[in-house]
Formats: C-alpha cells, sequence, structure tokens
C-alpha cells in the first residue's frame, strides 16, 4: 500500500484520489520509483520516500506487505547551482515573461519539442518548468518541477513559493531573457520610437541583447503590481 499526502493526489487516477491508502500491484522487478511514477506522480515532485518508517531510495524493489510513504518535495527547494535558472516549456510563455519581468533568467522558446527541453535544461542545469507530467517522467533529465495553476500569475506565486528566486525587477528582456538592461539617453532611441512615445516620455532602457527599448508606457500598473505583488510574497516566505 502506498500512502500519498494530499498535495501530491491531483497526480493521482480519479479513482485514487480520496483519502486512504492506494494499492499497488508488485512485479518483483519494478522499482518504488517506477510504481509511484506507474501511479501518476513524477519523481520531480517527491521529496522523500519511507518503507515502514525507514527512508529508501527510489531504486528499491517493494516487496508485499510494505507500507509506503510518499512525501512531497520540501518547499523552498534549492537546487544547484544557485540562483535557480529555469527553462519553459512552450505552453507556458506568459509565465516566462513574468519571470523575467522579475529579473529572473528564465529560457523560454516557443517551437523547441520536448527532447530539446531536456537537452537545454541539462547542459544548462536549468529547471524544467512544465505542466507535462509525461516529460517529467523522462528519465534523462536531471529535474524539473510540475508548475501549479491554470492561469500565469497562479502559476507565477507557484515557482516563488516552490525555488525562492531572488527578484531583480525591470532588469530583463522580458522577450530575449538578455540581462542587463541599460538606461539609454532619448536621443540614441528616438528613431525607434512612436511620435506619441517621443512626445510623452522621457526615461528608457535598452536590451543589449535584442536592442529593444523599453519605457513605464500604459501597460506598466499592470506589470509594477505583478512586481508588488511578487515582493510581497518573497519577503513575506523569507
Amino acid at each position: 500500500m502506498v500512502f500519498f499526502p494530499d498535495e501530491l493526489r491531483l497526480f493521482l487516477p480519479a479513482r485514487c484520489r480520496g483519502a486512504g491508502p492506494v494499492p499497488a500491484g508488485l512485479d518483483g522487478t519494478s522499482s518504488l520509483g517506477h510504481v509511484v511514477e506507474a501511479l501518476g506522480v513524477p519523481l520531480t515532485e517527491v521529496g522523500s520516500l519511507c518503507v515502514g518508517g525507514r527512508a529508501v531510495d527510489p531504486a528499491y524493489r517493494p516487496r508485499p506487505g510494505d507500507r509506503v510513504t510518499v512525501r512531497p518535495v520540501r518547499r523552498p527547494q534549492r537546487p544547484r547551482p544557485e540562483p535557480p535558472r529555469f527553462v519553459l516549456d512552450v505552453h507556458l510563455g506568459a509565465l516566462a515573461r513574468q519571470l523575467r519581468l522579475l529579473g529572473v533568467d528564465t529560457a523560454y522558446r516557443n517551437d523547441m519539442g520536448d527532447a530539446e527541453l531536456v537537452a537545454q535544461a541539462n547542459a544548462e542545469r536549468r529547471v524544467l518548468l512544465t505542466r507535462d507530467r509525461g516529460l517529467l517522467r523522462r528519465r534523462s533529465l536531471w529535474l524539473g518541477a510540475y508548475v501549479h495553476g491554470a492561469d500565469p500569475d497562479r502559476q507565477l506565486a507557484d515557482v516563488l513559493d516552490r525555488f525562492e528566486p531572488p527578484l531583480a525587477p525591470w532588469t530583463r528582456c522580458t522577450v530575449c531573457n538578455a540581462a542587463p538592461l541599460t538606461e539609454v539617453r532619448k536621443s540614441e532611441v528616438a528613431p525607434l520610437l512612436a511620435p506619441g512615445t517621443r512626445r510623452t516620455h522621457e526615461s528608457f532602457t535598452r536590451c543589449p541583447g535584442c536592442g529593444r527599448v523599453y519605457w513605464r508606457g500604459a501597460h506598466s500598473r499592470r506589470l509594477e503590481r505583478i512586481v508588488a505583488t511578487a515582493r510581497h510574497r518573497t519577503t513575506d516566505q523569507r
């Protein structure tokens, strides 16, 4: 029998999400890690496995009568190297922009396949963020995390709660991820600006990578709310 905490039951089949232990079939050869993942829970979301109160490795082969307790990853999670860097799958573009707004190193492209994402995560030691449980179960992936929440604001809150990355708002390009943004004179970027922007704004920064120009426009109030909420959340956690 396998005992799961409430926060991991969302990964289980619908018939197993109620209270109580989950029966698991044993074939005598599968590891406990394989058994847990076969029930739907990626090992990236598992903090520890215990059999009869004793911690065991995912490679442990369960025996008939074993009482297995699965515990979730302890938050905040501190992957190495620090601070954490991320790569996001193609469905998390809005989350990627919010993380970059906060100055968090976030790789993202909307044309990358699963194998490419895993390869980049491994090569650059980035945590792969996704809502695809199958992607998290790839054996070659060094580290990943399931992102909770259906909308970007809730997803951002979940990532900040789990990893507590240091924030440096307004320093990173939300388009290409380059940093730091540098202040530029208005005269340097004037040819790139619309007439209304030239007339109403005086302060500008520019991306050292793609050259995009930034200023505090009409959308800045919403972005400032995102930044303020994130700062408040990370301050409370500490």
